[in-house]
């Protein structure tokens, strides 16, 4: 089915964005550690300091777990409790995937939504935050709400892919998609990661 092929395509091209997303979000949190390192530093040992260090790290952390989330879902790395679920056969639990995702869908458009909303608002009225650095509250918003927007549309091409697989007879695919990692995918990861420590230019 081309269209089924398409939207696998589509899919991978927006989890590879994602992934780029994930790894700025990863630097973002090491250079959050080395800003509160250096801040703490500075203020017992040379009587200097950022006066801005709780509000920054703040924003530094809510732009990265908004950049981190559409990665995860790729990943299927989301927290999940899958009491019943997996003990159904696969022909019952695709749709259930499919709804599940269809809700998260419609979560996340409306949590993107408000972040736009609120970047607009603090656009309109020239907000800046009360800190010594007066930063304008549209930065670290608009940067919040890009990955919640980027978590938008990866729940979108994930839902066409998964429709179209569930409408092309293909439970199994959706289910690869949108299921709970098995015991056998946490292995592989932890192997790789073995792997890549013992020889870091893979």
């Amino acid at each position: 089915m081309k269209l089924l092929a398409a939207a696998g395509w589509l899919r991978r091209g927006v989890a590879g964005l994602s992934a780029l997303l994930a790894w700025a979000a990863g630097w973002n949190y090491v250079a959050c550690a080395l800003f509160v390192t250096a801040d703490i530093i500075g203020r017992n040992l040379l009587g200097v300091s950022s006066a801005a260090t709780v509000e920054v790290t703040g924003y530094m952390l809510a732009c990265g777990i908004a950049w981190g989330l559409a990665h995860t879902l790729s990943c299927r790395a989301h927290i999940r409790v899958d009491v019943l679920a997996n003990r159904l056969p696969v022909a019952l639990r695709a749709p259930l995937h499919l709804l599940s995702l269809l809700l998260l869908l419609g979560f996340a458009a409306f949590i993107a939504w408000a972040a736009w909303e609120l970047v607009d608002e603090s656009a309109l009225f020239d907000a800046h935050d009360n800190s010594a650095l007066r930063i304008p509250l549209i930065v670290p918003q608009g940067i919040w709400a890009v990955g919640l927007s980027a978590f938008v549309l990866m729940c979108a091409v994930l839902l066409l892919e998964s429709a179209l697989a569930l409408l092309a007879g293909e439970p199994k695919r959706l289910d690869d998609l949108l299921g709970s990692r098995s015991l056998q995918d946490e292995t592989a990861e932890a192997l790789d990661a073995v792997a890549m420590a013992r020889d870091p230019a893979r």
